[in-house]
């Protein structure tokens, strides 16, 4: 492998016919914002230009096109489309997707006073405190909202209609508004 900090001055990068003609291919046709870059990059470097340049075009720092280069080379044994492809980015593991689910769909057709809480219905909080206590899984409320939101269970705090008018109301203190006008003799 090639010192890249003296890549520059040491050897141009070049590509093979093919391998230009297929990076000019992705060009046309990128699979992410971020092969495309890459394959303009390389295609510009083939071309003369300098590291320097090709990073300031891109508005990146030289180390990524210098990256970029050795993931070139390393991954020589993969087509060119595979070499400028974003590389796996694991992440974080799920922990509870898809655990949690089963778990929810058994329990929320159920009464929650049969656990010995003293709710009569399931809440996000309540569910959270019975995967933690019972399942000993500590599990955050967006998590339970998104498992219930997969199950596709649907649940609305009762709405009080305290304050809402009978639709006859009207005519139970008389009449319309414009018999009481015409009785009175105002308005008409």
């Amino acid at each position: 492998m090639t010192n890249l900090r003296g890549c520059e001055a040491m050897t141009p990068f070049v590509l093979r016919p093919k391998e230009r003609q297929v990076l000019e291919e992705l060009t046309l046709h990128p699979f992410t914002a971020n092969s495309l870059r890459r394959a303009q990059a390389l295609l510009w470097l083939d071309e003369g230009e300098s590291v320097q340049e090709v990073a300031e075009r891109l508005q990146l720092s030289r180390q990524a096109i210098y990256k970029w280069i050795t993931q070139c080379h390393t991954r020589s044994m993969l087509p060119m489309a595979a070499r400028v492809a974003d590389g796996v980015h694991p992440g974080r593991p799920r922990t509870v997707w898809g655990v949690i689910d089963p778990l929810l769909d058994a329990v929320i057709d159920r009464d929650p006073r049969a656990w010995g809480y003293e709710a009569n219905v399931w809440t996000a909080p309540l569910l959270q405190h019975y995967l933690e206590e019972v399942h000993q899984l500590r599990v955050s409320r967006p998590s339970v909202s998104l498992a219930l939101a997969r199950l596709r269970i649907r649940w609305k705090r009762p709405r009080h209609h305290l304050a809402r008018r009978s639709p006859t109301w009207r005519q139970a203190k008389g009449g319309s508004k414009r018999a009481w006008r015409r009785a009175t003799g105002r308005g008409v």
